[in-house]
């Protein structure tokens, strides 16, 4: 009897996990599984799939519009997150000193959790060549306008600024909750040795906060490279295809019903972003990793 009870296992906690498993099974691994199947045929939407093999990655990794549309978001990337990064974290370090830190936090993630179509058309708005606020302030201010969402060397920045307004925000809550797990007698063991305020920042904020910075990287990175939204409101690839991103370009397969070229897109972008994630750990992990 003895042994028979000790051979019985539990079934409880596999009744437990099973909801989480069928649905990670029916909404995550089947749907990832028939993507790459696809990416192997020419599928349009209908009829069988016919195998292609590798036509569809040759295709693309000889495209200049698909290197193009990965060029534009290494810009973004560029423009945005080293910015963000450096802007966010100093907002973070003040508030954590700050008495009224919620109402700044919740001043600071209105932009975040604002609609993003609503947020886009304001920057329509704002940028417009001939009725914005902006272009109306230069001219009041004997400047002339500037096109920034159809001149081509405008066109990013001003979408760069729309995702460094819109995801700032997040951006120092993370920081922020980062900043606040380090223990206190950190610093009180830095100030009786005599480190100021700056050499605070440097030999204890920044290295113990690394962890943190080096995982909104990867978030940012991913954020950048799947961007769709922004450039399809604003400017819809424009002006002359100088704001169309990997998603952008990505969703184009989608309206073409070029399905398996658009699955291997897909994966192509999964695994760039995988290897620029596993660049920014290893360049921003603490050195007590290495």
């Amino acid at each position: 009897m003895n042994m028979r009870r000790r051979r019985r296992v539990p079934l409880a906690p596999y009744l437990f996990v099973l909801p989480f498993l069928a649905i990670f099974v029916g909404f995550a691994l089947y749907p990832m599984g028939f993507a790459l199947r696809l990416s192997f045929t020419n599928w349009r939407g209908a009829g069988l799939l016919e195998s292609v093999g590798l036509a569809n990655y040759r295709y693309l990794l000889t495209s200049e519009d698909f290197w193009g549309s990965l060029g534009v978001s290494a810009v973004l990337w560029l423009l945005v997150v080293p910015l963000q990064v450096v802007l966010a974290l100093a907002i973070a370090v003040a508030l954590n000193r700050a008495r009224l830190r919620g109402l700044f936090i919740g001043a600071l993630v209105a932009p975040f959790v604002t609609p993003l179509v609503a947020m886009s058309q304001v920057w329509i708005v704002l940028f417009d060549k001939d009725f914005g606020a902006v272009n109306s302030a230069l001219t009041a201010a004997g400047l002339p306008a500037v096109g920034w969402l159809t001149d081509p060397t405008w066109a990013k920045p001003t979408l760069a600024l729309l995702v460094l307004w819109r995801t700032t925000g997040y951006a120092v809550v993370l920081l922020l909750a980062g900043l606040q797990s380090i223990p206190p007698e950190v610093y009180e063991a830095a100030r009786l040795d005599g480190a100021g305020a700056w050499t605070q920042f440097w030999r204890v904020t920044l290295p113990l906060a690394m962890r943190t910075i080096s995982f909104y990287v990867v978030i940012a990175t991913l954020t950048v490279f799947q961007l769709f939204a922004e450039p399809y409101v604003v400017t819809d690839g424009g002006p002359f295809n100088s704001t169309r991103t990997a998603g952008l370009y990505l969703y184009g397969h989608i309206t073409n019903s070029d399905l398996g070229l658009g699955a291997a897109n897909s994966f192509l972008l999964v695994i760039l972003v995988f290897g620029l994630s596993l660049a920014s750990i290893r360049i921003l992990r603490p050195r007590e990793d290495s």
